[in-house]
């Protein structure tokens, strides 16, 4: 079976927040092709994993609404440690996400963005 999800480190679950800790394994099927010589998570599967955990741990409404705000500012590479955090606005139906990493003391912000849900 093809490998479509990083391997989980560790999670902490709260009311309407989640932070996942993941290893972006470098056998995972979505680093194929996107690109060649220089592999990178495409932005369509961050996307996909923060919903996919949402659902899992917040239990957010499944179906996909839209993205109101959107930014990749770094690339997450193969074998990467990032974070995945998860915040679910009840009344506005809104996911806020954010993929992080830490190298030192420095933080590094992958991406982010808001998704509308609903059901």
């Amino acid at each position: 079976m093809d490998k479509r999800k990083p391997t989980i480190t560790q999670i902490d679950v709260g009311l309407h927040i989640v932070t996942i800790d993941m290893y972006v394994d470098e056998d995972i099927l979505d680093f194929q092709g996107h690109f060649t010589d220089f592999p990178l998570l495409p932005g369509v599967t961050q996307i996909d994993w923060a919903l996919f955990y949402a659902v899992k741990y917040v239990e957010t409404p499944a179906v996909f609404k839209g993205m109101e705000v959107i930014k990749f500012n770094e690339p997450i590479l193969p074998n990467m440690k990032v974070t995945l955090s998860l915040s679910w606005d009840v009344e506005r139906e809104k996911l806020a996400f954010k993929y992080t990493s830490t190298s030192g003391e420095q933080t590094k912000i992958h991406s982010s963005g808001k998704m509308k849900l609903g059901s």
